[in-house]
């Protein structure tokens, strides 16, 4: 970003003027943006965004060790995306082997879902308190276990309590490793970077559906995938053991004068939620909105090309390839634009567009008309979400970059957690005609209308919200935070003429 000198109205305090500020400045190039010097002296001015630049410049800006912590980062949420995705695109496969249907079947993603949330608020406040390494490999490292554990639950209702528990442990990979990529990153390569991360998820799901293509259509080769996936998790937990703590976290430790005990982590942590409980709630419904988003377009896409479209296991694989593709390059143009555009900006258009695709996306009836429109969906789709880890970065109090994203993110995909049932159960009590005459479940018109709908409410949300684009990455210590509202509130108190003795004590001065 780079400076006017043109002073800005102060950004607003309260809901309702929030809203209209945010929804007014949507509409102007230049960002709003706070300025606080050394004095602790505040002023707001406009500031333009620099010109795009080369993307293959903004790569060679990461450090070599900034690197590691990145592609960590990235195969681990891969990692984890495999996993999540192991499950839904063998729905039909894991419905015949346990002798139910697709709506019980997606009993085992909601309870993933709803249990993901713990997963990241216990994770993501260890990541803060503790570091990013360890957490993450006891994260990965559980994750491969409970894969194996899936492949030997010999009933469905076991297999409900493994998929349950591996929801809790699959919260916590997010937060760690979305701080880790990004907090080493040049301000100016954020936006480029954010879009690849987020792109492991469907770089995971690609690869879960390389997976599946490649066992091919019997009931029982699900093992199979699951197998490669417990193969993942371990293997990128231990290669996280063999690199150190992320380098920004060392920094914040070294800085602290003493160590930290868990009643004053504890202590900063409450103060953080009363100062900033109503960021967190926006983030939440943000993220509730996005989680419906890419599970309602996504989670019965295979399902969806085999009943309604009549396509067999290699045809849906290769469809839902070419769909997840399209993410992955979307996710990161979009990401690369928020730098120049805007977060906002960016989230906004891509959803809007993504609504006006909708009607291509389920009417054509080829392979090669659905996996492309599936392709430029995803791409619209995911291109959203690119913008969603540096988004949440930047809004997050500095000192909880791991627990604010990681939880915020979470409990949108608890309250999101129904989406697959939801999607499933009301295409299969609502039946359409298809070509041949057969009557079949309406998976189609179902996910078309709801994703219209989420798209029109991500546009909204994100129209009316706030952003922090460029915002500094500070090594915050724990408890300086506190230390410091305090001090503003004894010179707040001081000021009121209540005692100049302690304003001397607060300032230093005499």
């Amino acid at each position: 970003m780079e400076c006017t000198g043109r002073e800005a109205e102060p950004i607003a305090k309260g809901t309702w003027p929030t809203i209209k500020q945010s929804f007014g400045d949507l509409f102007k190039w230049e960002q709003r943006v706070q300025i606080t010097n050394e004095y602790g002296e505040s002023r707001t001015e406009w500031m333009k965004p620099k010109p795009l630049r080369n993307p293959i410049s903004l790569l060679a800006q990461l450090t070599p060790s900034a690197w590691l912590y990145f592609i960590v980062g990235f195969a681990s949420w891969s990692a984890d995306a495999f996993d999540f995705h192991a499950l839904s695109i063998q729905s039909t496969k894991l419905a015949k082997y346990y002798n139910t249907d697709n709506t019980q079947i997606s009993t085992a993603i909601t309870l993933t879902l709803l249990l993901r949330s713990v997963g990241a608020a216990f994770f993501g406040l260890a990541g803060d308190r503790y570091g990013r390494k360890w957490p993450m490999v006891i994260n990965m490292l559980v994750l491969g276990l409970l894969q194996i554990a899936t492949i030997y639950a010999g009933t469905f209702q076991q297999f409900l309590a493994v998929r349950s528990l591996f929801g809790l442990f699959m919260g916590g990979v997010y937060g760690n490793a979305v701080a880790m990529a990004l907090e080493n990153c040049p301000i100016e390569a954020r936006g480029l970077m954010s879009g690849i991360l987020q792109q492991g998820y469907s770089f995971g799901y690609v690869c879960a559906a390389c997976a599946n293509l490649g066992v091919g259509g019997a009931t029982n080769t699900w093992k199979t995938v699951f197998w490669i996936a417990a193969g993942l998790s371990i293997g990128v937990g231990l290669i996280r053991v063999a690199f150190p703590e992320s380098s920004q976290f060392r920094e914040r430790k070294a800085s602290e004068q003493k160590s930290v005990t868990p009643g004053e982590f504890w202590r900063e942590t409450k103060v953080m939620l009363a100062k900033e409980w109503k960021m967190c709630i926006y983030a939440i419904i943000l993220m509730t909105w996005f989680n419906y988003y890419s599970h309602t377009s996504q989670d019965s896409y295979t399902t969806f090309m085999k009943t309604q479209k009549e396509m067999g296991n290699h045809d849906a694989s290769i469809a839902s390839i070419l769909m997840k593709t399209g993410a992955c390059v979307g996710g990161t143009i979009i990401g690369y634009l928020s730098q120049w555009v805007g977060r906002r900006r960016a989230m906004v258009g891509a959803a809007l567009i993504s609504a006006f695709i909708i009607p291509g996306w389920i009417l054509p009836t080829s392979l090669g008309s659905l996996s492309a429109s599936g392709f430029m969906l995803q791409f619209f789709v995911q291109g959203a979400w690119g913008v969603i880890p540096i988004h949440l970065n930047e809004l997050s109090p500095p000192a909880f970059r791991s627990s604010f994203p990681g939880i915020t993110y979470q409990l949108g995909n608890m309250i999101s957690s129904p989406s697959a049932q939801i999607v499933n159960a009301l295409a299969e009590s609502h039946l359409i005609t298809v070509a041949d005459g057969k009557r079949v479940p309406a998976y189609g018109p179902v996910m078309g209308v709801a994703t219209a709908i989420i798209a029109m409410g991500i546009a909204i949300t994100a129209a009316i919200g706030p952003e922090k684009r460029g915002s500094k990455f500070e090594s915050v210590v724990i408890g300086q935070q506190t230390a410091a509202m305090h001090a503003q509130d004894k010179i707040a108190d001081i000021e009121k003429g209540d005692d100049v003795v302690e304003m001397e004590n607060v300032t230093g001065k005499k």
